[in-house]
């Protein structure tokens, strides 16, 4: 198990954030949560969770959020903005960001995209080109160089319920998980070192709980290092027609 104590939660007073911080604070951890709202925060998160005023559009804002933080866990997004660049500019441009505060430093990385991720045609995709800037910061993440896990949930707080989970790869299944559970998995494959360097889709359904996730974790194909996608997934966004920011994001990445 690596040695983490003070874990940044983007997105912390989300609604899949609040179970994370919960479940971070559960396993010892000291959640630190990335706020706008320091009062909301407070009043949202457990005992114990240390608040830092941020704004994750503004990188200068991030110096205090990222200071001696050991990992970092997003569970942040852009559903609640209906305007159109707010996948640029939130979910991917805030990976962006951390990732620029962070400096040199690369600590442990648990990303939460989404299924579908891969699937262009799907209608998530067709206005501001959702799905693909959530691609664009998983390869991000991936070329960082920082040790990382990937995770897609299926439909948040949908399906049949339970604490079961199953993992695929490829993006191709579709299916539902609850936030309490997802939450508890992030943080889960923040602690086990079996989840790193692997991207998953991942689902909850009736059964025994999970609770060996090292298992689940090794049912994985971990990705090829140095790749921008996921072991599994379908090549169809290409990085020679990626936008100049794109290009110059991972560029910069590629010399630190």
């Amino acid at each position: 198990m690596p040695d983490i104590d003070r874990v940044l939660v983007v997105g912390a007073t989300g609604r899949t954030g609040r179970h994370t911080a919960e479940a971070a604070a559960a396993r010892g951890l000291t959640p630190v949560a990335l706020t706008r709202d320091a009062l909301r925060g407070r009043r949202l998160l457990p005992p114990g969770t240390e608040i830092v005023a941020g704004d994750l559009t503004d990188p200068d804002t991030l110096t205090q959020a990222v200071a001696d933080v050991d990992a970092v866990i997003f569970v942040h997004g852009s559903d609640d903005d209906g305007r159109s660049e707010s996948f640029e500019r939130i979910d991917y441009g805030g990976v962006a960001n951390v990732l620029t505060a962070l400096g040199d430093r690369r600590p442990r990385i648990v990303l939460q995209t989404t299924i579908f991720v891969t699937r262009q045609n799907h209608y998530f995709n067709d206005s501001g080109h959702a799905l693909d800037w959530k691609r664009r910061s998983e390869r991000l993440v991936r070329l960082s160089g920082a040790p990382y896990t990937i995770v897609r949930p299926g439909w948040l707080d949908a399906g049949e319920g339970g604490g079961h989970l199953r993992i695929e790869q490829g993006d191709t299944g579709e299916g539902g998980i609850g936030r309490d559970v997802l939450g508890a998995l992030l943080v889960e494959a923040l602690l086990d070192d079996t989840a790193v360097g692997r991207t998953f889709e991942v689902f909850s359904g009736p059964g025994p709980a999970t609770t060996d996730f090292t298992a689940l974790f090794a049912e994985a194909e971990p990705d090829v290092p140095g790749a921008p996608d996921a072991v599994k997934d379908t090549d169809n966004l290409p990085l020679d027609a990626e936008p100049a920011r794109v290009k110059d994001d991972l560029a910069h990445l590629r010399i630190h």
